[in-house]
This record gives structure tokens, sequence and C-alpha cells, in this order.
């Protein structure tokens, strides 16, 4: 496994201990395949790849019932436009505003904080009298590698 991974599944485990919440294998079985995938994924998705790899027997209320802990822990963002989830890079911050930048040819998601957002928008609310709980800023558009190959010339071999 990739130290990254390891380290990164090391933290939460710690956090989890000390807010005393129960880690549970099928809740780390989908955190260590969603630290593996490089973007974010449908529930669908991770239960076929959980099926794959260590329960075979896994059904969609045991994606759920962990995707719902780990959201719940911060540890996971739940990408509204595509209904996917994605690892959060900041779960050791305890709480963070951020933005998602969904490429729409090649699916990656890049997470984002975005600090003097969460002041802007609360100032927005407050002028219209709107009492803000929560944002999600997702933004759509083309990462820097599809556009590369949108402008490469098309060559013939």
């Amino acid at each position: 496994m990739n130290t990254n991974i390891q380290k990164i599944l090391t933290q939460i485990k710690k956090l989890c201990e000390q807010r005393c919440v129960r880690l549970t294998p099928q809740r780390l079985a989908v955190l260590r395949l969603m630290s593996q995938y490089n973007g974010a994924i449908s529930a669908y998705d991770l239960l076929h790849l959980l099926r794959q790899s260590s329960l075979p027997h896994a059904k969609p209320s045991t994606i759920y019932r962990a995707l719902n802990f780990l959201l719940a822990q911060g540890f996971i963002h739940r990408i509204e436009s595509t209904n996917s989830f994605m690892l959060c890079r900041y779960f050791f911050e305890l709480s963070h505003n951020f933005a998602f930048f969904i490429c729409k040819s090649c699916k990656q998601v890049t997470e984002q904080t975005t600090k003097g957002i969460e002041e802007i928008l609360q100032n927005m609310a407050k002028i219209t009298g709107f009492t803000m709980f929560n944002n999600i800023i997702e933004a759509h558009g083309l990462c820097p590698k599809c556009i590369n190959l949108k402008l490469r010339p098309h060559f013939k071999p």
C-alpha cells in the first residue's frame, strides 16, 4: 500500500479513537478504497470495488452506512452535482470551507480550500435575511490535462 494512503488511514484511525467513534472493518474498507481512488466515485462503483476486494457479499446498505459515517466525521465529501464521493484531503482540520473543481471531460475532482468565501456568502445571506447553515461550491470545466488534449492538433500516423 502507498505510504501516503497508509499515513492518511493511520491519521483517521487516531481521530476516530480521539472522538470515541468506531471505525468498523467495513468503514475502513470503504475508506481504503476511496483513498486509492483519484477523484470522486459513486456509491455503486464503491460497492463493486468492495465486492471485488474484501467483502464479496456486501450490500448497498453496507456502502451507504459507511458513507454516512465517513461524511459525518468529515473524512469524505459528497459531490452533489454528480452524486459521488471523495476523500477529504483536509479532514484533520476541524472545519474548513472548500470548493470542488470538476472536469467535464475526465471527471477528475479537485478539492481546494476557499479562505474568505464563507464570509462573503454569510454577508450575502445576511443582506437577504437568510440564515445559512451549509454551502457547497462546485465549479465545472476542464482540468489542465484535458485542456491540453483539446488544444493539441490531431495527427494522423
